[in-house]
């Protein structure tokens, strides 16, 4: 397994100083959140994109994909009732895949609980029905550009859609496509019901990428959270992708959450 880290935790740090600093400190990875480049993908020019990807591998690391996708531009929305607004949405998906390959990245991470939430009239089937419409259309560009779309289910405190990894599974069989896959986070799955090495067991098949962090919303070793059980599934799987740190609590500093989160993952 590789070690990454999300960028937003940097939230004002010049590239190459978060590069030269994630390296220094043992990470081999940096996963994007696109709305810390620009407002929407297509403004992030060719020529920026090749100084990114440039910029991070120069430093030995590889820019994992993306995350965080549909923060901005405003608008869009997954199971959205209206036919234009799901197909604006899932033509932006196309370019978020070009953005991600363009930088070198292999993963784009489905999360965005406030684009996907089921608004009134819409129950959970149409949900589904429209989810498998936005997504579908742009898995052409993806396995053509060797990225994978990677569903995460989120807990009930942050959505009311796809809130455990069965019900991201179901979605998953559905579009039945090798590019559409499975993210899981930690903290999102300290709230389901089965224990976290069961779930990682149980979805394996499906699993391309894995976000570890706390409930306390900190990085993983600072908070309850015990992870050895957790690494011990992923190996006992065989799963050798990313572990990419992602934290929400940002009042220890970037410097403190990432030193510390990459530590205790490598004494484990």
């Amino acid at each position: 397994m590789k070690l990454g880290i999300c960028n937003e935790l940097f939230a004002n740090w010049p590239w190459d100083k978060l590069c030269d600093f994630a390296h220094e400190i043992g990470y081999q990875g940096i996963e994007i959140a696109p709305f810390t480049l620009a407002e929407r993908a297509n403004l992030i020019t060719p020529q920026r994109r090749v100084q990114l990807r440039e910029s991070a591998e120069s430093r030995g690391l590889e820019i994992i994909g993306l995350h965080w996708l549909l923060m901005t531009p405003p608008g869009l929305y997954i199971t959205h009732p209206d036919v234009d607004i799901r197909g604006t949405t899932s033509r932006y998906f196309i370019e978020l895949v070009d953005l991600c390959a363009d930088l070198g990245g292999k993963v784009m991470v489905i999360g965005s609980p406030k684009h996907r939430n089921l608004l009134p009239g819409v129950n959970r089937e149409q949900a589904m029905r429209c989810a498998t419409e936005v997504f579908t259309p742009c898995l052409v560009s993806a396995a053509e550009r060797g990225v994978t779309l990677a569903i995460e289910p989120l807990s009930p405190r942050e959505t009311d859609f796809l809130m455990c990894a069965a019900d991201a599974v179901e979605l998953i069989e559905r579009i039945d496509h090798p590019n559409f896959r499975l993210q899981l986070d930690v903290k999102a799955m300290s709230y389901e019901e089965k224990p976290m090495p069961q779930i990682i067991r149980e979805s394996a098949k499906h699993l391309a990428h894995f976000h570890v962090n706390d409930p306390n919303l900190l990085g993983p070793g600072m908070g309850e959270i015990d992870y050895g059980p957790i690494i011990a599934a992923l190996r006992d799987t065989g799963y050798d992708e990313w572990l990419s740190v992602e934290a929400f609590d940002f009042h220890y500093g970037a410097e403190k959450i990432a030193k510390a989160s990459v530590a205790y993952l490598r004494g484990l």
